[in-house]
């Protein structure tokens, strides 16, 4: 087009160049669309699976430790919602005309023994070097989707926020996870460790039956949350931690529980191996599950793109440090636990401490956070 060309010629090239750039603009569309749709089938696929994880279904879910022993009473044991209803500390009814079922309000003491689970847990994991969080509670579906769940899915346990990329968040895990989306942390910052408190939000699709009733399962809990982000080579280290956490944390409180290997079908999405904690609810008379820990290996790390940079032997050794010497960047590992998800946790204080003459104690650890309280009561008249 520089050179001395004929009228003709020239409008010629302009014309090609018109239908080159708008062909461009098409592919890169077409490109952007596929790449999207390449993007949400990968997303579909599942993290590894530990080799020791046993194969199948929940029922194949190995006992790893039982720890302690069911409390014997000498009267007929009553469930947490009968307990709650004598005792005044819940109103589900009231619940259901303001938000719908499976949601409730607290009152009185159990109020007092929310805030007593969440401050304890909290000073208890702050002890063995976890940061605290408080984290947003709405979080864009991209990020829980790079944490490894389906937001769009059918039967999903996301809420989403009409007219909006956002989502009301599941668990603290999605929160913490996006901490330090894209970037490259320090070699030396590692491991990082957090324990968030946060509300936690789900839908429960298919849930229901007798199971599930009361407390159990609802669509809008308190929960405390614990989160690593460290080396690959750490981390089994740092989930037998996390699961050793929250054996010690319930068994300060007394509880009946056991500790599980989770079978390859209930893993979900994002975890490498998950141990689950399932503790004695004599009321339900059953064993419940109140909590998980899980190692998801580099899984949300990679869809995050959070990385670190190895500290080589040259860099510790020398006091220049130059780009040529810097090691490439890894994805760390990233887990998760629950410290306390508090109506499961209400419900096994409940039925486990209650009394013959239909008051509840409080287990030791917990009345200093409930002002020295030691029981709960009936209401006088």
């Amino acid at each position: 087009m520089k050179g001395k060309l004929e009228q003709s010629e020239r409008q010629r090239l302009i014309e090609e160049g018109k239908n080159l750039k708008e062909g461009l603009a098409a592919l890169e569309e077409d490109l952007a669309k596929l790449n999207d749709e390449l993007q949400q089938e990968a997303q579909c696929i599942p993290n590894m699976t530990h080799p020791d994880v046993p194969i199948g279904g929940e029922d194949c879910s190995t006992i790893r430790k039982m720890v302690g022993s069911s409390p014997k009473f000498s009267f007929p044991v009553k469930d947490h919602l009968q307990l709650g209803k004598e005792l005044d500390l819940f109103d589900f009814d009231a619940a259901a005309e303001v938000s719908g079922s499976k949601f409730y309000y607290l009152k009185n003491e159990a109020v007092l023994l929310e805030m007593a689970l969440v401050n304890w847990t909290l000073s208890e994991v702050m002890k063995r070097g976890f940061t605290p969080l408080t984290t947003p509670e709405l979080v864009r579906s991209s990020v829980v989707e790079k944490c490894g769940f389906q937001p769009r899915a059918n039967n999903t346990q996301i809420y989403s926020i009409a007219d909006s990329d956002q989502c009301l968040i599941g668990t603290a895990e999605i929160p913490v996870g996006g901490l330090h989306m894209d970037s490259i942390l320090s070699d030396s910052l590692l491991p990082l460790k957090y324990v968030a408190f946060s509300h936690c939000f789900r839908t429960e699709a298919g849930a229901a039956g007798t199971a599930t009733r009361g407390l159990y399962r609802v669509h809008q809990f308190s929960k405390v949350e614990m989160f690593i982000f460290c080396r690959p080579e750490e981390s089994e280290h740092y989930h037998q931690e996390l699961i050793t956490i929250e054996e010690d944390l319930f068994s300060s409180l007394g509880l009946h529980f056991k500790t599980l290997d989770m079978a390859s079908e209930d893993l979900g999405a994002p975890a490498y191996q998950k141990f689950d904690v399932e503790a004695w609810m004599p009321g339900l008379e059953r064993f419940g599950e109140i909590s998980s820990a899980s190692n998801c290996t580099d899984y949300q790390s990679r869809r995050l793109g959070i990385r670190y940079r190895p500290a080589s032997e040259a860099q510790a050794t020398s006091a220049k440090k130059s780009k040529g010497n810097l090691a490439p960047p890894q994805f760390v590992h990233t887990l998760n636990a629950t410290a306390c998800a508090v109506p499961r946790m209400i419900i096994c204080l409940l039925e486990n401490y209650q009394q013959e003459d239909g008051s509840v104690l409080i287990p030791e650890p917990l009345r200093p956070f409930m002002g020295g309280l030691s029981v709960i009561a009936r209401k006088s008249l």
